[in-house]
């Protein structure tokens, strides 16, 4: 079985047993939650992504980890001109493991 889950305004395919990271949660390491909505769900041959029905579905997951990406650099630069700038980042995350999708 497989869903289509949004959260964090992304989109995830996943199934049971799959590890994912998505964008931060406020939850800690070990809790269970609840993701939705739920754009479309696959029973084996099935495939179901009528609103109605969907609406009582969900992906329970638990928090494996919360914790950040690598520092990515920004830099900018134009000739000539003496303009410099640079920038760091580092996006927060939350990895979390699928432990059902509820239908």
């Amino acid at each position: 079985m497989h869903a289509v889950l949004e959260t964090g305004g992304k989109q995830y395919r996943v199934c049971v047993g799959e590890v994912v990271r998505v964008e931060k949660c406020s939850a800690t390491k070990g809790d269970k939650i609840e993701l939705g909505p739920i754009l479309l769900l696959q029973k084996e041959e099935e495939v179901i992504s009528d609103v109605e029905r969907l609406k009582s579905a969900k992906v329970v997951c638990q928090v494996l980890q919360q914790g950040r990406e690598k520092k990515i650099q920004i830099f900018k630069k134009k000739r000539r001109k003496n303009y410099r700038r640079s920038q760091g980042h580092r996006q927060s995350f939350t990895q979390l493991k699928v432990l059902e999708i509820v239908a």
